[in-house]
């Protein structure tokens, strides 16, 4: 698949092509994604249960409440298969760390054989959960577990009226786990894959039970189980043992691919008196002559840009890159046109804003591979208040990083020395943590995707907390 922008064409990274291209990409996905959040649209955010199944239920034994969240055992137990049993509406969300829900035992009824679990979608309705293949399942009679045959496992207590029990399933370390008021009963390795139904079962007369999807607080603090598992999590990363200086190298790295001078010196400077002198092309692979090319000409470009300063920026580019700069319907060039526009309408400037654009952004509107992100940015001019728009995100000044971004990675493009095109694109950092989501989405993925996605900036919270 090959694109095109006049003069300039891309189909892969290590062939001769426009690198701005990439980050044009990046401004796209990042319209869509604040495109989403200003809708508030979640396609990927999984349904709970919120009700119990009345159309996939033993109907015959129990009754269920017009709230379709209380269910009683009506009928005469004469023998084991006249159970009560009923499934959630929705299964069991998988994308995320933990899946939890309660009931209350209203009554015990004559024999207290209530029961709490999980069950497949083809479990037969007329059996406890954990008495079949493909089920689990903590009974309160005698504090027993099932797991896919008739003989129960030692457990946990016996629960009768007034208790709240829960049943729940730990993604991450692939476990069902069971409370009783607000307490871990026990765990128990999860041996069944695929969806599962959260189910409970009545099994004598006028036994009655209370489920709780989460419409109320739990008994069980699951926030606090939650943060306990993420921080054993960081504590099995933190025990991998990692080469002596290694996060210097790697931080220094990315200091210096972003040209970030000062801040590097100052690294530097407190990084003196503390970390042991290494070798970082040996130790860690890391080429420092790449990414100290044009250093002060990158963090002048970058600084110029992070202050809206397109037009000065416009300059020294084409005092010092005349190579990169004189083709003006490059990718890198389109941006910086965009910004300045974006610039003029963050100042309210909006009558030289249209000229600006009718001068410089109008050739773009013939190619194809421009043409959407001008519209997105000449859209600004329709908003009476465009910060608080949809497309507001483009006078922040997460969209200024992605301009010098470009531009930086464009200077390290003339380096002779650069040995890869694709090295101009991303620091070493940045590589090793694209690895690490694509290796934690892997291990996901062969665990059936159940278990919430990697999130870097959620690990680093944890990492700032402990």
């Amino acid at each position: 698949m090959k694109e095109t922008n006049g003069k300039n064409s891309v189909e892969k990274l290590d062939q001769e092509q426009d690198l701005g291209l990439y980050f044009l990409e990046l401004c796209r996905r990042k319209v869509k994604e604040e495109l989403e959040d200003y809708g508030g649209d979640d396609d990927e955010k999984e349904e709970s249960p919120t009700e119990l199944n009345t159309l996939n239920s033993s109907g015959g034994f129990v009754v269920v409440a017009t709230d379709k969240l209380s269910v009683k055992y009506v009928s005469v137990n004469l023998h084991g298969h006249d159970v009560g049993v009923i499934q959630a509406n929705k299964v069991a969300p998988m994308k995320r760390l933990v899946y939890y829900f309660e009931i209350t035992v209203k009554d015990a009824g004559v024999k207290g054989q209530v029961s709490i679990g999980f069950t497949s979608e083809n479990f037969k309705m007329r059996r406890q959960p954990g008495w079949e293949a493909n089920s689990c399942g903590y009974h309160g009679d005698d504090g027993l577990l099932y797991r896919g045959q008739a003989k129960g496992e030692t457990f946990g207590p016996t629960y009768t009226t007034g208790d709240i029990v829960g049943a729940g399933i730990n993604y991450a370390a692939q476990e069902f786990f069971f409370t009783k008021n607000g307490r871990v009963v026990g765990t128990v390795y999860k041996d069944m894959k695929g969806p599962l139904f959260p189910t409970v079962a009545v099994h004598s007369q006028n036994e009655e039970v209370h489920v709780n999807f989460g419409q109320k607080p739990y008994a069980f603090d699951l926030k606090e189980f939650e943060a306990h598992e993420r921080m054993k999590q960081q504590v099995k990363i933190e025990d991998i043992p990692v080469v002596p200086n290694a996060s210097y190298g790697i931080v220094r790295s990315y200091l210096l691919h972003y040209g970030y001078e000062d801040t590097l010196d100052s690294f530097d400077l407190a990084s003196k008196s503390t970390v042991p002198p290494i070798n970082i092309v040996e130790d860690n692979g890391i080429d420092d002559q790449e990414t100290t090319y044009a250093l002060n000409h990158r963090k002048t470009l970058r600084q110029l840009i992070r202050n809206g300063e397109i037009d000065v920026a416009f300059g020294k580019l084409r005092e010092w890159y005349p190579q990169i700069a004189e083709d003006n319907t490059s990718a890198m060039c389109f941006l910086l046109h965009c910004q300045k526009f974006i610039e003029l309408v963050r100042a309210g400037a909006l009558e030289e804003a249209v000229k600006y654009g009718r001068k410089e952004l109008s050739r773009f509107f013939g190619l194809p591979v421009f043409e959407d992100l001008v519209q997105e940015c000449v859209a600004l001019l329709a908003y009476e208040r465009p910060l608080e728009s949809a497309i507001g995100y483009l006078l922040k000044d997460s969209q200024r990083e992605i301009v010098a971004d470009t531009v930086n990675a464009m200077i390290l493009s003339t380096n002779p020395n650069m040995k890869e095109a694709k090295n101009c694109l991303h620091s070493h950092l940045e590589r090793l943590l694209r690895q690490l989501t694509a290796c934690c989405s892997e291990r996901r993925s062969l665990s059936g995707n159940q278990g919430e996605t990697f999130q870097l900036q959620r690990v680093l919270s944890i990492g700032k907390r402990s």
